[in-house]
């Protein structure tokens, strides 16, 4: 199953140029969603992203990024 991230386009602690392609690393088979959350509160006080379902945040892009591994989904080894 692909993991699904979604990243706020007005967060005022990332930048879309820089953390798009960390995530597409973290999670090459990832659907990533770019867009307002309509998360405003939380967003105007920290990073944050949607990792499957889950909401992640924190003070900086990349700790955002290190908390966020926990949720991604690894792919399945096919015997």
């Amino acid at each position: 199953m692909a993991n699904e991230i979604q990243v706020c386009d007005e967060c005022n602690f990332m930048k879309l140029k820089s953390i798009i392609p960390k995530l597409q690393k973290m999670a090459p088979d990832a659907e990533i969603k770019v867009g307002c959350k309509s998360y405003c509160g939380p967003c105007g006080k920290r990073a944050f992203v949607y990792v499957n379902g889950r909401y992640v945040s924190a003070p900086t892009e990349d700790e955002v990024l290190k908390k966020a591994e926990a949720f991604i989904k690894q792919p399945s080894v096919q015997k």
